[in-house]
C-alpha cells in the first residue's frame, strides 16, 4: 500500500499519546423544561469548549469504543479559512508554524504538511472512540481529498473504506477561475472494522409495484391465497389458452371461480416467477397485495412497506438533503441575523446519521461549528422517538454564544409567525477543559476532584468507564473486572501504606488484586501469596 509522507509525520504519529489528559470541567446544565436549573443534567448530551485534540483525549475514559457515528467538518485548507496550527509538538520544524495563519496554495509551501500534522492525531483519537461497528463521515473538498484518503487508509485501514459521497452543496455554483463550476463537496466514509451492517438509505414509497413473472430460471409454481388476491376479472372460470397468453407459459392447474371480484379457491399458477413460495408467503404476511387484473393471469404486487434501499453515493435534493444556501437561511432564521459562514444543512447530517439505523447511537462532532450535528440529532429523535445522544467539541470562542445557543433555541423553539418551529425539548451539559491530571513534575494533580482521578485510574487499567458508585464501606474499591479487584488506596492529606494492618482496604473477594498506594511494606512473597499487585502512586499510574 502506498505510504503518505510529509514534514513532521514522524513526530505526530504518536502525538496523541503525548497530549496531556485534562478533565472536563462542568460549567452548567441546560434543560428546556426548566432553564433555571443549571445543575448537571446527566442527559448524555455534551457541548465542550476547548481544543478538540485535548477534548477527544478527555473523552476516552467514558467513551472509548462507544461512539457509533462520527461526523466532522474540518478545515478544507482552501487558504481562505484563516485556521492556525497550534499543536504543541516537540519538533523545531513544527514549532515555527505555531500561531501563524495557514496560507494559500503557492504562498505557503507547507500548507499541506500543516494540515496533515493537525489531522493525524485527531483521527487517531477518533479511531479509538469509534465503536467496532461504528462509522465516520468526514466532509472535505478537493484541496485535501487525496491526502485525506491516504491518511484514513493508514489509520482506519484501506479495507474499511466505504465510499466517497458526493454532496451537491449548491445548485447555483459561482463562475470562478476554474475550468468547471464547483457544485459538489465530498464526504469520506470509513467503518471501524469489517461488519455486515447494512447502511439504511431512503424508504421507498408503498405505492411502488412490479411484476412477479417472466424471469429466466425462476420458480415454476406459486400458490396465491384467495383472500389476498385483488382482481378486475369478470365472474367466470378462466383457463390458459384462447383467453390467456402463451408469453409467460402460464397454465391454470385448477378451475378458479371469481365472484364479486374475489377468487373463491386458492389460485395455483404455473410460470416463471421472481419469488419463491416462502418469499411470497412472507410478503403476504407483511400486508403485500397481489393483483391479477387481466386474463393473462400475470400477477403484480404492491407492498404495504418497503425496506430502505442502500444509499446512493450521490447526495442531493432528491434524497431530501438541502444545499448550503438553505442551511444559511435556516441559521439566520434561528438567530434573526447572520452569525456563521457556510453552516452545513441539518438534513445532510440527519441523512448520514440515519444510515446506521440506531436510535440509541452516540453521535460525535469534534469540529462542531454552529452546532448543526446537535440540531440534526434532536430532529431525528423528535421524528422517530429515538434516544440518540450528541457530543460536540468546539474550540472557538463562539462555542457558547453560537454553538450552545443554537442548541438551546432548537430545544425551546425558534422563528416567528408562520415560520415558527416548535422546540424539540431536551437537555445538555456544557463543559470546558479543566486541569491536567499530572503537574509539570509528573506528580498527580491533587487539585482535581478525587472521583475524576478514580475514573482515570480505572480506565488505564481496564479500558472501561468506571460506573460503579463508591460506598463508605468500600471507599477504596474502584470495581472488580475480569476476576481482578482494583483498589485506589488514596488520601489527599496523608500518605497511604499497604501493609498487614491495612489489608482491610480489600472488601470484595477476587482472583487477584491490583492496589494503588503511596507505600508498601509487604514483601514480594507476601504480595504473591495474597495475589496482590502493588502499584505506587504516582509512579505506576499510566499515561495514555
Amino acid at each position: 500500500m502506498p505510504t503518505l509522507t510529509w514534514i513532521g509525520k514522524e513526530k505526530v504519529v504518536n502525538h496523541h499519546q503525548e497530549v496531556p489528559y485534562r478533565v472536563l470541567e462542568h460549567k452548567y446544565g441546560f434543560r428546556a423544561d426548566d432553564p433555571t436549573d443549571t445543575t448537571p443534567t446527566n442527559s448524555g448530551n455534551k457541548i465542550i469548549h476547548g481544543d478538540n485534540l485535548e477534548a477527544l483525549k478527555s473523552l476516552l475514559p467514558e467513551y472509548e469504543g462507544r461512539i457509533k457515528c462520527i461526523y466532522i467538518d474540518p478545515p478544507y485548507n482552501t487558504g481562505n479559512e484563516k485556521w492556525v496550527y497550534n499543536d504543541n509538538v516537540n519538533d523545531p520544524r513544527i514549532k515555527k508554524w505555531l500561531g501563524e495563519v495557514v496560507g494559500k496554495q503557492g504562498e505557503d509551501l507547507s500548507r499541506h504538511d500543516k494540515w496533515l500534522c493537525m489531522m493525524y492525531p485527531r483521527l487517531k483519537l477518533l479511531h479509538k472512540l469509534l465503536a467496532d461497528d461504528g462509522v465516520i463521515f468526514i466532509s472535505i473538498d478537493d484541496n485535501e481529498l487525496a491526502n485525506l484518503k491516504q491518511l484514513c487508509d493508514e489509520i482506519f485501514g484501506a479495507n474499511n473504506f466505504i465510499d466517497f459521497f458526493s454532496w451537491v452543496k449548491t445548485e447555483t455554483p459561482a463562475n470562478l477561475s476554474y475550468k468547471t463550476k464547483k457544485s459538489v463537496e465530498y464526504i469520506v466514509c470509513y467503518q471501524k472494522s469489517k461488519n455486515d451492517i447494512k447502511f439504511r438509505g431512503l424508504e421507498k414509497e408503498s405505492k411502488s409495484s412490479n411484476g412477479l413473472m417472466n424471469q429466466t430460471n425462476a420458480i415454476k409454481e406459486l400458490i396465491f391465497p384467495a383472500n389476498i388476491v385483488d382482481t378486475g376479472l369478470k365472474e367466470g372460470v378462466y383457463k390458459a389458452g384462447p383467453n390467456g397468453t402463451d408469453s409467460y407459459d402460464i397454465q391454470l392447474l385448477e378451475d378458479v371461480q371469481v365472484k364479486n371480484g374475489i377468487f373463491i379457491t386458492p389460485v395455483k399458477l404455473q410460470g416463471k416467477f421472481k419469488w419463491s413460495q416462502s418469499n411470497l408467503d412472507k410478503e403476504i404476511s407483511n400486508g403485500t397485495r397481489i393483483s391479477i387484473r387481466t386474463i393473462a393471469f400475470s400477477p403484480s404486487y404492491e407492498k404495504a412497506s418497503y425496506e430502505p434501499e442502500v444509499p446512493w453515493n450521490i447526495i442531493n435534493r432528491n434524497f431530501g438533503v438541502d444545499t448550503n444556501e438553505v442551511a444559511s437561511t435556516l441559521l439566520t432564521t434561528i438567530f434573526g441575523e447572520k452569525t456563521f459562514d457556510f453552516p452545513k444543512p441539518v438534513t445532510l447530517i440527519s441523512y448520514l446519521a440515519n444510515f446506521i439505523n440506531n436510535k440509541d447511537a452516540i453521535i460525535l462532532d469534534s469540529f462542531a461549528g454552529s452546532g448543526t450535528t446537535a440540531h440534526a440529532v434532536l430532529n431525528l429523535n423528535k421524528k422517530d422517538g429515538g434516544n440518540r445522544k450528541f457530543i460536540l467539541v468546539e474550540m472557538e470562542d463562539y462555542a457558547e454564544n453560537i454553538t450552545a445557543e443554537r442548541v438551546r433555541r432548537v430545544m425551546n423553539g425558534y422563528g416567528e409567525g408562520k415560520n415558527a418551529v416548535a422546540g424539540t425539548g431536551g437537555a445538555f451539559d456544557y463543559y470546558e477543559l479543566g486541569a491536567s491530571m499530572f503537574d509539570q513534575e509528573k506528580n498527580l494533580n491533587e487539585e482535581i476532584d478525587e472521583e475524576k482521578i478514580r475514573e482515570y485510574i480505572y480506565y488505564t487499567e481496564t479500558k472501561h468507564h468506571l460506573d460503579r458508585e463508591r460506598t463508605e464501606k468500600a471507599k477504596y474499591l474502584l470495581d472488580t473486572y475480569n476476576g481482578t479487584g482494583y483498589y485506589f488506596y488514596y488520601e489527599r492529606e496523608q500518605l497511604t501504606t499497604l501493609g498487614f494492618d491495612t489489608l482491610y482496604v480489600v472488601t470484595e473477594r477476587a482472583e487477584q488484586y491490583v492496589i494503588y498506594a503511596d507505600i508498601c511494606t509487604l514483601s514480594k512473597e507476601d504480595l504473591a501469596k495474597r495475589n496482590i499487585i502493588f502499584k505506587k502512586i504516582p509512579r505506576d499510574i499510566k499515561r495514555f
